[in-house]
């Protein structure tokens, strides 16, 4: 009798098995089809359209400029298939190349800035790029470049004022607001919840920890800033109000009276722009297609002006350099120096000093310029860093640093082994000088009524315990091995700068100072694009004709390398593939906080108890 009912149970159970199983089959060879095809797609596609006549390169420029693209291919495959959105990033070296190879190619009849989702970049690449569209209008043969947008920000309209012609939306506007910076003061909250941040500094202007000891900025802290962005909004206005042939002080006017000026034009920023000759007419998108295709062709299939993008016109561009040719090694050091290995984006001490002793062992490679963009951070990996680049002149290859938006603290430490050492007029460079940092509960656990005792059998075994008050003897223990690393940093770059301690001493203690303000006190060697770097290591390295230049990076896996050989056919099918295949995706609340736990794990953790840290807190502004 239960035989009977369980039979007709069991064979519901099996059909129910058999069908997910046959589901589970046909998902498997859907999926291993749709790779298949997407490989096929991706070889047949292999190679770039040619480029008709009169085309248009729109140079959108998207995200944030950067010197190295942070996450390879791979990571970025995934992260989407988790449904982050990546980060936004455009190199540099490609804006460049594309716009000097635009100059000279027959097909390419005039550029168009598009800037809408321009992430912004800091002074020294902005003027990176406004020289490369300076050259291509001298360099084209009366080619124009136009910019629209429906509105400008202050760092995207750097560049823009560069064209030839700047139209703008109706309904936007342009706001160019100064240069400067508020912080959160963080001493009165942390004394109510009961923790110390015990900073240990040397250096008058070290104001790296100033925000947890403080509830507002030091007047040393002041006078640094004040000088530091005093001089970046003085070269910014005095550059835009060249490029678009205004009076000198314009803009600091416009901004004095704005109100008033707001008033006359009724509100209407897109007039306001306009009246104040910041641009030449207005336009809405539609007028503006019109035009474009009037100044070049019109596309058939696509109802629009004939185009290429900045990513479709690389494809295009090929290399400038024989590849058999004498070379310059480019190492890129971008974002905070940390021990150990790190990927782009971060300068990882052991990784960075491994790409610098790949360049010297390379025969073909006779000189060496490390590309600097960083803030600083870990003192030890910024020594192996240093150090690498030390051997590598007692090699006989020259070193050249080329400083880019930021090369302070830690970032100036890696650049004091070079021969010449070059700045753009508006880095953020200096700040030499170290901090610590030995947070304590304590405090805070006598407020949740929870005690901490014990036996130790010296003062030192529980002196870096949290929860316990800092003895004052780790204190000065602390204090004296900060000291010896400042020393020994401004020791250093006393004998890399030619000068005295004394001297050294003068220009450091942690202030900041732009490429110009480093220059007059014997910082830098000279102020100069990258370009001017790479000329440079060519003469020390005395390469006869043109060399190659060739960036020294870390090798891609596997997977990396077939998603950049099918460029952009299969990294997008196979981001829907996976997607299918992971229904679920974290929030991105969860996302961001490990982003910025793990951020701060990084910055805090070290090889040692404490972490001696040389590091400006100071991004491009």
């Amino acid at each position: 009798m239960i035989m009977t009912v369980l039979r007709p149970i069991g064979r519901v159970i099996g059909k129910a098995w058999w069908f997910l199983d046959a589901s589970r089959r046909a998902l498997l060879n859907l999926l291993l089809l749709g790779l298949l095809i997407a490989l096929i797609i991706g070889f047949m596609s292999r190679g770039p359209k040619a480029l008709e006549d009169k085309t248009t390169l729109v140079l959108n420029l998207d995200g944030r400029l950067v010197e190295q693209r942070s996450g390879s291919l791979r990571e970025q495959a995934m992260a989407q298939a988790r449904g982050e959105t990546p980060q936004a990033q455009t190199q540099l070296r490609d804006v460049l190349a594309a716009l000097d190879a635009a100059a000279k190619d027959p097909q390419i009849s005039h550029v168009l800035l598009q800037l809408d989702q321009f992430g912004g970049a800091g002074m020294a690449g902005l003027h990176e790029v406004a020289a490369a569209i300076e050259r291509f209008k001298k360099e084209s043969g009366g080619k124009k470049v136009l910019a629209y947008g429906d509105e400008f920000g202050q760092r995207g309209y750097f560049l823009v004022a560069r064209a030839d012609e700047v139209y703008l939306h109706p309904m936007g506007g342009v706001l160019i607001d100064g240069f400067g910076r508020y912080r959160n003061y963080y001493k009165d909250a942390l004394d109510r919840l009961g923790i110390d941040a015990n900073v240990i500094r040397v250096g008058k202007f070290k104001n790296f920890g100033e925000p947890y000891f403080a509830n507002g900025p030091s007047p040393a802290t002041l006078e640094s800033e004040s000088y530091l962005y005093g001089d970046l909004w003085t070269r910014y206005t005095a550059s835009v109000e060249a490029a678009r042939k205004l009076e000198k002080g314009a803009i600091a006017r416009a901004i004095e009276e704005l109100p008033q000026r707001m008033q006359a034009v009724k509100g209407d920023t897109a007039q306001l722009a306009l009246k104040e000759k910041l641009v030449d007419a207005l336009k809405t998108r539609d007028e503006m297609r019109a035009l474009l295709i009037e100044r070049g062709a019109k596309d058939e299939k696509s109802k629009s002006f004939r185009q290429i993008d900045l990513a479709g016109y690389l494809a295009h561009v090929k290399p400038k350099w024989d590849g058999k040719a004498a070379a310059i090694g480019v190492v890129v050091a971008e974002g905070e120096i940390v021990d150990g290995q790190a990927g782009p984006g971060k300068v990882g001490g052991d990784s960075t000093a491994k790409l610098i002793r790949q360049a010297r062992e390379d025969d073909k490679i006779k000189a060496v310029v490390l590309r600097v963009n960083s803030p600083g951070g870990s003192a030890f990996a910024s020594e192996i860093v240093r150090r690498e680049l030390e051997i590598t002149r007692a090699a006989g290859k020259p070193v050249v640093v080329s400083m880019g938006d930021v090369a302070a603290s830690g970032g100036y430490w890696i650049s004091m082994a070079a021969d010449q050492v070059m700045a753009d007029p508006s880095t953020i460079t200096g700040s030499i000088g170290v901090f610590g940092m030995l947070p304590t509960a304590d405090k805070l656990l006598d407020k949740l009524s929870v005690h901490t005792g014990g036996y130790t059998t010296t003062w030192l075994t529980g002196g870096f315990d949290p929860r316990r008050p800092l003895d004052e003897r780790l204190r000065a223990t602390v204090q004296s091995a900060v000291q010896f690393i400042y020393d020994d940093f401004t020791g250093r770059a006393a004998k890399a700068r030619k000068k005295t301690v004394e001297q050294l001493d003068d220009v450091a203690q942690g202030r900041v100072w732009t490429g110009t303000q480093a220059l007059d006190r014997g910082l830098v060697d000279k102020l100069g694009s990258l370009g001017d770097a790479l000329q440079a290591a060519a003469t020390l390295a005395k390469i006869e004709g043109e060399p190659r230049i060739s960036y020294v990076e870390r090798e891609p896996g596997k997977l990396d390398r077939l998603l950049k050989s099918l460029d952009s056919v299969l990294a997008p099918t196979l981001v829907e593939l996976v997607r299918a295949a992971m229904p679920l995706q974290l929030p991105a609340a969860v996302h961001q906080a490990q982003h910025e736990l793990a951020s701060l794990a990084e910055l805090s953790a070290g090889r040692k108890p404490y972490s001696a840290l040389v590091h400006c807190l100071c991004t491009a502004p």
